[in-house]
């Protein structure tokens, strides 16, 4: 199964046994696995953010390691650290929960910044340094962590480099009522159904395939252009103090690229971008100080620049796309 909309029917498909109504943050997991990336689950206790992560890891077959994040946690209780061992007079490497493909930071903003930070390095370079020694950490590696609202007591906010570390931050609300009476009649008799009994669909090969037609997703100068213009938007309103980083432009773009191969083209369009783009961008931006005094949210100024920001045609950008197969080498006839 190397056909990224395939991949994604197919987890979704399992997953459902256990998930009701989570199939966009689910599409949002599936790219970032996708694109190498990680993503961040925000909202209140009791709707099923880990339950999503740990079915995400049953479904995909990655080896998932979940880090109960606390206050009290050290940089090293997810890392690792050399400990003496007095019968071999030497000191020996006791690899942290971080060395596993899936890492579930649960509810990170109850640790410390400090501690946030131990994996930053991981995040960006997929590695971690241990008292000198830098550990390569395995392929794939992803991190899905959750987190409660910021205003809730205990917590820490993400610094900065460390929510530009999340391709995305999706927020996980209550269900609808409708979907809440599901929940109800399911769980009602099976109680104690949960992501064990979900069954592996993908293979570490599936997932490599999959990500090798996501990077030959071909990308037209327009769309790059309307990436671009975003990042831009953001930058030049007066609400923002620093605005979308490369970095940022970078895992939009990725992830345009990977949504388009989910719903079966080769090439992106505005479409992508768009879906995409509060979820991928609104976490990074720095509000000014009278933004943040008047409760401006970061979602509200990503949705206003796309109201503003005009996007491509659809012909301008399928006439620089590549034919099926050929691997963007050819153009599309008119």
């Amino acid at each position: 199964m190397t056909d990224p909309a395939e991949l994604y029917s197919t987890l979704q498909t399992e997953a459902a046994r256990v998930l009701i109504g989570q199939e966009d943050a689910l599409k949002r997991l599936t790219i970032s696995l996708l694109t190498q990336s990680h993503l961040l689950l925000e909202g209140v206790p009791g709707v099923a953010k880990t339950t999503l992560a740990a079915a995400f890891a049953q479904t995909t077959g990655l080896q998932g390691r979940r880090i109960q994040m606390t206050p009290d946690l050290l940089p090293a209780d997810i890392t690792g650290t050399k400990i003496y061992r007095e019968d071999t007079g030497a000191f020996e490497l006791e690899r942290g929960p971080v060395f596993s493909n899936l890492v579930i930071a649960d509810e990170i903003n109850r640790a410390t910044p400090k501690t946030q930070s131990a994996l930053l390095e991981a995040m960006q370079e997929t590695q971690v340094t241990i008292e000198g020694e830098t550990l390569n950490l395995p392929t794939p590696f992803m991190v899905v962590a959750t987190q409660n609202p910021i205003e809730m007591e205990g917590t820490f906010g993400l610094p900065e480099a460390q929510r530009d570390r999340f391709q995305f931050k999706i927020a996980i609300d209550i269900p609808s009522r409708d979907k809440q009476a599901e929940i109800l009649d399911r769980f009602n008799y099976e109680p104690n159904l949960g992501p064990d009994d979900l069954e592996q669909v993908l293979s570490a090969e599936d997932i490599a395939s999959a990500r090798t037609k996501v990077k030959n997703v071909h990308v037209a100068e327009p769309v790059r252009d309307y990436v671009l213009d975003i990042a831009e938007g953001t930058q030049e309103t007066p609400d923002v103090s620093h605005g979308i980083s490369p970095r940022g432009s970078l895992h939009l773009l990725q992830a345009a690229k990977a949504h388009a191969a989910i719903e079966g083209r080769h090439y992106v369009i505005p479409d992508d971008v768009k879906t995409l783009a509060v979820s991928a961008l609104a976490h990074r931006l720095v509000l000014s100080t009278d933004a943040e005094i008047g409760d401006v949210e970061p979602e509200a100024i990503i949705e206003g620049i796309l109201d503003t920001t005009t996007p491509p045609s659809r012909g301008d950008v399928t006439a620089q796309a590549p034919a099926v197969g050929d691997g963007g080498r050819t153009k599309q006839k008119d």
